[in-house]
């Protein structure tokens, strides 16, 4: 058996015992977590989901916390005063191995959910600030705001802001400093903070 995953806005086809590296989740080596976006199980019989199959699940195991390779990006401005600039990055990835799949009862295997380490939902924030951005968030069956409306934002980044959970004006308004700087998908600038409170409010 095997499935098809989405993880960190990525898919994978997996099967148990395969050692994967995804986007850095919120958990410990040696967790067990549980990824819920199943688009697809293989198999006998196998089964699409629209866009997801319903009751799907596949469970893993926490091996370590790596980084990627490095990538170095070099700019030169032939007709700026010859500036250049070097900059490198590693990505914060995640290496688990799958452990099994569940093609039914997901939701009644008492397993974490494996969520990415830059949602707004695990970010710090000091007691006096967490519930700020739970107070703001809107209920479930509020529809979602057109983050491109906020200067600087087009569909790539609204995007990756949907995908750290950012739907709307007034979570993103509500955001604290230590949230904002725990965001790994997407740098939030503080104008679009200001834009939002004041499209939030009218």
């Amino acid at each position: 058996m095997f499935a098809v995953l989405k993880t960190g806005g990525k898919q994978y086809k997996v099967q148990p015992g395969d050692m994967l590296r995804v986007e850095k989740l919120a958990a410990d080596a040696g967790e067990t977590v549980q990824f819920n976006d199943v688009l697809m199980v293989g198999g006998d019989s196998p089964v699409v989901g629209s866009p997801l199959v319903s009751g799907a699940a596949v469970q893993a195991e926490v091996v370590d916390q790596v980084k990627g390779d490095k990538v170095i990006k070099f700019v030169k401005r032939r007709r700026k005063h010859s500036s250049k600039r070097t900059v490198g990055h590693r990505q914060k990835l995640t290496l688990v191995k799958i452990t099994e799949i569940l093609s039914s009862g997901a939701e009644n295997s008492g397993v974490k959910a494996a969520i990415g380490a830059g949602s707004v939902a695990d970010a710090p924030a000091s007691s006096a600030k967490a519930d700020a951005p739970k107070a703001a968030a809107p209920a479930a069956n509020d529809a979602a705001d057109d983050l491109t409306k906020l200067t600087g934002v087009g569909p790539a980044a609204a995007t990756k802001l949907n995908d750290a959970g950012i739907t709307t004006f007034a979570q993103l308004a509500a955001l604290s400093d230590e949230q904002i700087a725990a965001i790994d998908a997407i740098k939030v600038k503080p104008e679009w903070v200001e834009q939002a409170k004041e499209l939030a409010q009218g």
